[in-house]
């Protein structure tokens, strides 16, 4: 899939930024779990926290496929900061973007993609992971505003975000049909606060927190799209949210492929590099050819996004096919260094560590085949 040479000219200065101003810093940001908050500074400021929003509203009037590519280059050297950038863009921001009206994104959105503020979504719960109808976060409505109460987990972002797109419950007979709304609870909000930061395996200079809601009072006017349809809305926003997972897939395997092939050809055994073995030269052509298949298919899905084409089935397959394939190069990538590749010395158990979130975050692989079945079989929920 090529790109023109306006989207290999910002391929080229996100490389350069992330190996600048990224690089030296990750193992000292893994080691102590430290959010990069001077980094996400210089990337708002750089227009990398709101590539595809308009730059009427602030962003810089791009689109998915330099989105990808962004949140690729950024992952290759750190994948902590392409999640910190793709949950604020692609989840928080986005969900305004698609949701909210023009008062509630002249109000917010210049904020979130100019950088100076940070962004989180908040719709898992401690008891409704994949089954986000499971949710218990309620919202009451009382006289002009509504009072939220309850609990989300797993929230990227969640402990330094300036403000929050939260689903809750506003029906209960209704569920997800009709009985989820969206609102934007900002920073500072009496009853709102986060809670228990995460002590993760990987991406461990993300921040990972809980939100917790007391009585909290959100103005009636941060209620985003229409009552009870938080869950619709949701559901569409997680279509781009895929592709971002996708491309932070590929930005880890890539890195971990660089990594692993340098390595390769600087690591002798018997005499020679262990690059001129062909067990190695096997894993490696393995490596590379699953790596650009994947981004072929976060690719694919960018583009029909770009298009304003409907991209369900294709961003579930990327994020599938991407995340499973990232975690499988990220593990031969560790096999090639041996020894070495489990240790702290060398990068390769740090992308082993980091990519496992991918088949995880924003819907399982189990999952996403649901969701590719269901478009195949003609099954897809309707969201009219």
């Amino acid at each position: 899939m090529f790109l023109t040479d306006e989207q290999e000219q910002l391929r080229k200065e996100v490389r350069a930024f992330a190996e600048r101003e990224i690089a030296p810093h990750v193992a000292e940001w893994d080691e102590k779990s430290e959010f990069p908050s001077a980094v996400v500074k210089k990337l708002g400021q750089m227009g990398l926290m709101g590539v595809f929003f308009p730059e009427e509203l602030g962003g810089a009037g791009m689109g998915y496929v330099e989105y990808v590519v962004a949140i690729d280059e950024l992952s290759r050297v750190d994948g902590s900061v392409g999640i910190i950038v793709a949950a604020h863009t692609s989840l928080c921001t986005n969900h305004i973007m698609l949701a909210g009206n023009g008062e509630q994104r002249e109000r917010w959105i210049p904020k979130l993609a100019s950088g100076e503020w940070l962004g989180a979504w908040g719709l898992t719960e401690p008891g409704s992971g994949s089954d986000a109808g499971g949710a218990r976060t309620t919202a009451v409505r009382r006289g002009d505003c509504w009072v939220l109460n309850g609990t989300k987990t797993f929230i990227t972002n969640g402990g330094h975000a300036d403000c929050a797109v939260v689903l809750a419950v506003t029906d209960k007979e209704k569920g997800t049909h009709g009985g989820i709304s969206a609102f934007v609870v900002e920073k500072g909000a009496r009853g709102f606060r986060p809670g228990k930061k995460e002590n993760k395996l990987g991406l461990r200079a993300s921040d990972t927190s809980e939100l917790i809601f007391e009585n909290c009072e959100v103005p009636a006017e941060h209620l985003v799209g229409k009552e009870g349809e938080g869950f619709r809305d949701a559901m569409r926003v997680l279509d781009g949210g895929r592709i971002s997972i996708a491309a932070l897939s590929v930005g880890m395997g890539r890195g971990a492929l660089d990594a692993a092939v340098k390595y390769s050809q600087e690591r002798k055994q018997f005499g020679k590099t262990i690059s001129e073995f062909q067990a190695i030269q096997f894993k490696l052509a393995d490596m590379a050819t699953e790596l650009e298949a994947a981004w072929l298919l976060t690719m694919r899905a960018a583009q029909m996004k770009d298009k304003g084409m409907r991209v369900t089935r294709e961003s579930a397959m990327a994020k599938l096919y991407a995340s499973e394939a990232a975690c499988r190069i990220c593990d031969e990538g560790l096999q090639i260094h041996g020894g070495y590749g489990f240790i702290k010395d060398y990068p390769a158990e740090k992308f082993y560590r980091d990519v496992r979130l991918c088949p995880i975050g924003e819907g399982t692989s189990e999952i996403q085949r649901m969701v590719i079945a269901r478009e195949l079989l003609g099954k897809a929920p309707s969201r009219g």
